[in-house]
């Protein structure tokens, strides 16, 4: 199971949180500046020599200790097998004061210069327990889809649990600026209580719409981003139909310097003017707003 060549790890640690990964609140008061060891836990029924074992002991030996209430893996070595995938072998280690299980968990194995090397969900779940204050070996299996890159070094490396921090808002700094602290309350409580976009997923969700007196329509929108990078918008042709279904207006605007950074959404006014209002009347008990399709 394990791959074991020189008595010597060749890979960095990360530590985590147990409660942002988790989600779980932590209610230990214990002192922070403690420092844990964690004692090696082999799954049960894993086949491993002796002399393996004895390897992994001394590995998990040089481990750092870890501070109340933090997961890590600490990394061991990196290997191939016959069909080319990547062998990452790690400790998965718990200072926390009970046993914990982990459920579907996506990692990312990070070069030297914290590049990102390759990124996979893995179902920890196969660990098992983890005992209090304890130290798991496991092999962590990349294929090539996996990977970014076909250069991965056998030094300096690092795999880490991605986490992701929860969809958040982004305002401009003119908003931030003009907007009442109730009404930027507001649209965090509705961040909330609604879907999150899905992952890679860019989409428009309306907030508020109006007909001023000079007959102009303003759409304020939630632009929101799911996607783990910025993104960029410089043009953005919008359509709206009222409760009907019809189309009372459409048109494009240009953008500078608009970014919406990554999981957040950045709420925006767009103002159709007049001109580009096609119905007279149109029902804004409910509404929407999309790119033209």
């Amino acid at each position: 199971m394990f791959f074991i060549g020189k008595n010597k790890k060749r890979g960095r640690d990360s530590v985590v949180s147990s409660s942002d990964l988790l989600n779980e609140e932590v209610t230990d008061q214990a002192n922070m500046e403690e420092e844990i060891e964690t004692e090696l836990s082999i799954l049960p029924g894993s086949n491993i020599s002796q002399e393996r074992e004895y390897v992994l002991r001394f590995l998990n030996n040089e481990c750092t200790p870890l501070k109340p209430n933090q997961v890590s893996l600490s990394g061991v070595e990196i290997n191939s097998d016959s069909a080319e995938n990547l062998i990452v072998t790690a400790f998965v280690r718990s200072s926390l004061n009970k046993a914990i299980t982990f459920q579907s968990v996506p990692l990312i194995l990070l070069g030297s210069e914290g590049e990102v090397l390759g990124k996979k969900t893995f179902d920890l779940s196969e660990i098992g327990e983890l005992p209090p204050k304890s130290s798991r070996p496991w092999d962590f299996v990349f294929t090539k889809k996996d990977l970014f890159t076909d250069s991965v070094p056998k030094d300096g490396w690092k795999l880490a649990f991605e986490i992701k921090k929860p969809h958040s808002l982004d305002l401009a700094k003119s908003w931030e600026q003009s907007l009442a602290e109730e009404d930027k309350e507001k649209l965090k409580q509705l961040l909330n209580t609604v879907q999150p976009p899905k992952p890679g997923e860019v989409n428009f969700m309306g907030i508020q719409a109006n007909i001023n007196e000079e007959g102009n329509l303003h759409i304020t929108l939630l632009i929101r981003n799911g996607s783990d990078k910025n993104i960029q918008i410089q043009q953005l042709p919008l359509t709206v139909e009222d409760a009907t279904g019809e189309i009372i207006a459409q048109g494009g605007f240009k953008l500078e310097d608009f970014e919406v950074k990554a999981n957040t959404s950045k709420p925006w006014t767009f103002i159709f003017p007049k001109s580009l209002v096609t119905k007279e009347q149109p029902d804004l008990s409910t509404w929407k707003v999309q790119p033209p399709k």
